[in-house]
């Protein structure tokens, strides 16, 4: 397994564990960060079955190192996002299998539209959100101000953005920002599960599934229908379609290839 300076990564039982390793920095994305997420979530679309972000220590990521290279007010920032952030979120947004972001801590700036990258959000209660741009005088940026609007609603993604006010887990919950808020004692092991779930899953239906929900956004109604079509014909092919059929006649859990 390659070695990275800013992350651990590993991949165990079909499950890639990206964790952000800058605990002294809070997890602030560096540039040496951005590019291995960029290379772990590709190694991970290709060896895994399902990919898990969290951080290391008591944040899941604090946004952009400021203190990374040159006076942040120097900073090109069009250039970075371009070629620097928008490659990492798509990294993840992309990644052709289901990905998960277990939070804990604070998760501000880039840190959060990092996280909300992922297809699903399981937070810790004690964790929550901050789109903090405005309080530098800067929008949301990777991402944020696509994801906000779509899983929570205008006037909540405006209200973050502008107010630029922590939004804890349990609110993020209830405004549909995110998938879960666990309780702090019960987190691990409930991101655990589920990636465990996901492992063993119908992992080309997952991909489908990804392509069919983002393809929505898009879309009119009959054009869904017919990416639907499309995309269910090619589930139909694969193994674990098969399989599924199988178990559900004989009454007995279906065990998926992953093909």
């Amino acid at each position: 397994m390659k070695t990275y300076q800013s992350i651990q990564f590993s991949i165990e039982d079909d499950i890639a564990l990206l964790r952000l390793n800058r605990p002294d920095r809070m997890n602030a994305l560096s540039a040496e960060m951005r590019a291995e997420i960029i290379d772990a979530t590709r190694s991970a679309s290709r060896h895994a079955r399902v990919l898990v972000l969290t951080g290391e220590g008591r944040a899941f990521c604090a946004g952009q190192d400021l203190s990374d290279g040159n006076a942040a007010a120097a900073i090109d920032l069009e250039r970075v996002l371009r070629d620097e952030y928008a490659p990492m979120v798509r990294s993840v947004a992309e990644c052709e299998i289901p990905t998960i972001s277990a939070v804990h801590g604070p998760a501000a700036g880039a840190g959060a539209n990092l996280a909300l990258a992922a297809d699903v959000v399981i937070a810790a209660e004690s964790a929550y959100f901050l789109q903090a741009f405005a309080r530098i005088g800067l929008i949301p940026d990777a991402g944020g101000t696509y994801w906000l609007p779509r899983q929570m609603g205008a006037a909540k993604a405006m209200g973050a953005a502008l107010f630029a006010e922590p939004v804890s887990a349990r609110q993020a919950d209830e405004w549909g920002m995110i998938w879960e808020a666990v309780p702090d004692d019960a987190f691990d092991a409930q991101w655990r599960r589920r990636a465990e779930h996901l492992a063993k899953g119908p992992t080309e239906a997952y991909a489908q599934i990804k392509r069919a929900v983002r393809d929505s956004w898009d879309n009119s109604f009959d054009g869904q229908l017919n990416v639907e079509a499309r995309l269910q014909g090619q589930c139909g092919q694969t193994r674990d379609f098969q399989e599924g059929v199988l178990a559900f006649l004989e009454k007995r859990k279906a065990t998926f290839e992953g093909r």
